[in-house]
C-alpha cells in the first residue's frame, strides 16, 4: 500500500473525486489549491483526498473519496491518519465538510473529528442540483473538526 502526493495532472482522477463531491465545478474551487493525495494498493488506485491550507494552522479535507469496490475496508482511515500525520508539523486543526448524514459523521467521529459548525443551506446555494444522501436531501454543510496536535 502506498500513498503518493499528485501534484500534475489532478484532473486524472476526477471520477474518484466525484464519488465524494458530485459536482465538477465544486471540486474545480479547490482542486489546483490543494494538495491531493492517491492511495494504492498493489497499483490499484483505491481512494484519494484533496487537502487545503485555509491559514492560521487550519486545514481542511476538501475530499475524501474511495472507489467502491474498497469501502469499509480501513482505507478512508488510513488516508485519515496519512494526513493527520503529515500536517501535524504544520498545523494545529483538521477540518472537514460534509453532508448531514449519519453514516458520514459517524465515520468522522470514529475518527476523532468533533462537531464545529454548520452552514446552513450549504447544498441548496451552491450545487445546481439536489443532492441525496441515505434517503435524504442534503442541506446544510456540518464541519467537524481534529486536533492535530
Amino acid at each position: 500500500m502506498k500513498i503518493l502526493s499528485v501534484s500534475e495532472g489532478k484532473r486524472r482522477f476526477l471520477n474518484l473525486l466525484l464519488q465524494a463531491d458530485e459536482q465538477e465545478s465544486m471540486i474545480d474551487r479547490y482542486l489546483d489549491r490543494g494538495q491531493m493525495f492517491v492511495l494504492t494498493d498493489e497499483d490499484e488506485t483505491v481512494g484519494g483526498c484533496v487537502v487545503t491550507d485555509e491559514g492560521d494552522g487550519i486545514f481542511e479535507l476538501k475530499n475524501i473519496a474511495i472507489h467502491q469496490n474498497y469501502r469499509r475496508k480501513g482505507y478512508g482511515r488510513i488516508l485519515i491518519d496519512f494526513i493527520c500525520g503529515r500536517y501535524r508539523e504544520r498545523g494545529d486543526t483538521l477540518m472537514v465538510g460534509t453532508g448531514d448524514t449519519v453514516s458520514t459523521i459517524s465515520f468522522y467521529e470514529s475518527c476523532g473529528f468533533v462537531y464545529s459548525h454548520r452552514v446552513t443551506d450549504f447544498f441548496t446555494l451552491n450545487y445546481d442540483h439536489p443532492i441525496w444522501e441515505e434517503g435524504r436531501l442534503l442541506k446544510d454543510m456540518v464541519y467537524l473538526k481534529k486536533s492535530l496536535r
